[in-house]
């Protein structure tokens, strides 16, 4: 399709996505187009003698745009955050954290102040956890917080709606009070009854669900790699975490793990408590978590473990199996996410995976939006919703 743009236009944007001087295209930056490009450059732009051009070119060359100084780092920020907007800002901000090894400023109190709140900042910061002095953590936990009450407003509302009208379901009878009937399910049970002459269905059953029970109807363990992959679905499981403990039909824990486990279910009031409770990092013993996850169930038929792991398990592989098998044998439900982020499937160990899924325990990838529906699935017995 013929761009519609003037020619002056479509050569600045061009200069734009190029960077850098007019190289024959007659188009300088200037203004806040050449601030922008500065903004770029500084942390994109090879350093002399490497990428575009160099005898060294390397496409994943470092810049040294930013040096290791934190005024020049919190100028910068400033400016990507004033010339761009908050999703871009979130990427910038980490490809810096990776690409200029930026991880030790964050230990200092005036950058956290200047940087975008997000879930990888926040999964950054707490594998910084043990070395912050305690200027820093007082600002870190400041900008865990701001991410967490985000994600809590986005997911509370609808996690507890769809698990808990999961649970009012989950306690379905033929012989239901007038108040209690399923009229949907009663008429799709009843279909062959239907009555042409009268256009209506005589139900021979009806449908319906029990009186809601009050008190604890399931139990649900939620099991946390903390190795450093699972940074960002360690961040999503405390905030689902905290919202499930919310609920008073459920009685959640939530325990965290690498080559120890940690029970974090008494911090779950505040999942800031849980996240810096949490040490990003180390090895991995899913069989050693699944055990005491064992231990926690006392109603095997009532109860969900959701592992959230990306199996490289470091401990007693045939031991973990036959863990997940026999807390199946006994009706517990066992869930494996490999990971619980909106990053999509991760890097995980595909043999593990396929014999979890060939006992009858799938393991899948989840995005946060998913989540509810697959507890709400998980409550009430039925088929997972799977994605593709």
């Amino acid at each position: 399709m013929t761009s519609t743009l003037p020619e002056d236009e479509r050569l600045r944007r061009w200069r734009l996505i190029l960077g850098g001087d007019a190289d024959g295209t007659g188009c300088a930056l200037t203004g806040q187009d050449r601030r922008i490009d500065e903004a770029l450059a500084a942390l994109y732009r090879p350093a002399p003698g490497e990428g575009r051009g160099g005898s060294g070119a390397n496409p994943t060359a470092r810049t040294g745009g930013l040096g290791a100084s934190a005024p020049a780092v919190a100028r910068w920020l400033g400016d990507i955050r004033e010339y761009f907007p908050s999703g871009v800002v979130q990427i910038l901000q980490q490809d810096a954290i990776e690409r200029l090894d930026l991880t030790r400023l964050l230990l200092e109190p005036e950058m956290l102040e200047a940087v975008e709140p997000d879930v990888h900042l926040v999964g950054t910061l707490l594998s910084l956890n043990r070395l912050m002095p305690e200027a820093t953590k007082e600002a870190a936990r400041a900008v865990v917080r701001t991410v967490v009450e985000d994600l809590e407003r986005r997911i509370a509302q609808r996690t507890r709606s769809l698990v808990q009208g999961a649970l009012d379901r989950s306690t379905r009878v033929n012989r239901p009070r007038h108040h209690d009937i399923d009229w949907n399910a009663t008429i799709r049970a009843n279909l062959k009854h239907y009555q042409a002459e009268y256009r209506t269905v005589v139900p021979e059953r009806l449908v319906g669900y029990g009186r809601r029970r009050h008190g604890v109807q399931k139990d649900v363990v939620l099991c946390i790699d903390q190795s450093g992959s699972m940074a960002a679905s360690v961040v999503y499981a405390s905030v689902f975490g905290a919202v499930l403990a919310s609920m008073r039909s459920l009685r959640t824990s939530l325990v965290a793990f690498d080559t120890a486990v940690v029970d974090l279910t008494d911090q779950l009031s505040d999942p800031v408590d849980v996240l810096f409770g949490t040490q990003l990092g180390g090895g991995t013993d899913i069989n050693r978590a699944l055990a005491y996850c064992q231990s926690l169930v006392t109603r095997p038929s009532e109860t969900i473990v959701i592992l959230i792991s990306d199996l490289y398990e470091g401990g007693v592989r045939q031991e973990m199996l036959r863990r997940v098998a026999a807390m199946q044998r006994a009706g517990v439900q066992v869930i494996t996410l490999l990971a619980l982020s909106d990053e999509g499937a991760p890097a995980y160990d595909h043999h593990n995976a396929a014999a979890l899924s060939a006992l009858g325990s799938p393991a899948f990838a989840c995005t946060p939006d998913l989540f509810p529906e697959i507890m709400a699935a998980a409550v009430q017995g039925l088929p997972l919703p799977i994605p593709e």
